[in-house]
């Protein structure tokens, strides 16, 4: 908290923020499990997550964000640390794991997976290193979500209305809609079901998780002027829109962003 408080700037409080353990700190892990964590960067989450089971290894491709990792959980003794490329260093798994989870990482999945389908072969290899009935836990933005019609830039490239517009001449970095996702988890085939979350104000800061059979009240989306990266428009009000999708029953496809946990069936 000194450190964010000295700095003051966009990645030292993405990366050290507490709040960032909101995002799985509710999960119900299993105490005894070994959980994969892909793209682990500072350990933002991975302290949480080495609290609450038996064993973490994490795989990050920056050193620099791997040894901040390492210093930030000395005191734990069951967080391993791999440093290399993810391609790489899959290949040398020799185990399977009881969770993986998968924070801000997907959208990058055609940026080193070549291939006419690369988000659905990047699922397809990393439920390969999962236990049968084990689950996938995948956060990422909504393309769709609220924010970005409101005025926030998109997150990975900026620019207004980005993902909206359907990324126009950008490639490497793609989030989904609701109704893009599930066509993609659909199309795995070691997937055996997969149940839908619901982060606000986003997966990065989140101050609440929602789920289909625990949706917001109206009136309680009202933490919307968050963005500490970059500027924005500020062009509606975004709970009284958010209350009009909710009387729609569309507040799903409006989040801004997603956890998906995403379960491996028995073969």
């Amino acid at each position: 908290k000194k450190i964010i408080a000295e700095r003051k700037n966009w990645p030292v409080l993405y990366h050290l923020s507490e709040i960032r353990e909101n995002i799985l700190n509710w999960y119900p892990f299993e105490k005894d499990a070994s959980v994969l964590e892909i793209g682990a960067g500072c350990g933002a989450v991975t302290g949480c997550i080495a609290s609450k089971v038996s064993e973490v290894t994490c795989i990050e491709l920056s050193k620099r964000r791997s040894l901040i990792n390492a210093y930030r959980h000395r005191n734990s003794e069951n967080i391993t640390i791999l440093t290399g490329n993810f391609e790489t260093i899959e290949k040398q798994l020799t185990r399977k794991y009881d969770y993986i989870t998968l924070i801000g990482v997907f959208e990058y999945a055609a940026s080193y997976l070549s291939g006419e389908h690369p988000y659905n072969d990047f699922l397809e290899i990393i439920m390969e290193h999962l236990k049968e009935k084990g689950k996938l836990l995948l956060a990422i933005e909504n393309k769709l979500g609220m924010k970005y019609w409101a005025g926030c830039q998109e997150d990975h490239f900026g620019g207004y209305f980005l993902g909206i517009e359907g990324y126009p001449g950008k490639k490497g970095i793609l989030t989904f809609s609701k109704a893009e996702l599930e066509h993609i988890i659909r199309q795995v085939p070691t997937v055996s079901g997969y149940e839908f979350y619901y982060p606000y104000p986003d997966y990065k800061f989140p101050m609440a998780i929602y789920s289909d059979g625990f949706l917001p009240q109206k009136g309680s989306l009202n933490m919307n002027i968050r963005n500490f990266d970059m500027d924005r428009y500020v062009l509606f009000d975004e709970t009284k829109a958010f209350d009009s999708v909710l009387s729609a029953g569309l507040f799903q496809e409006f989040s801004n962003s997603f956890l998906v946990s995403i379960e491996k069936g028995v073969s």
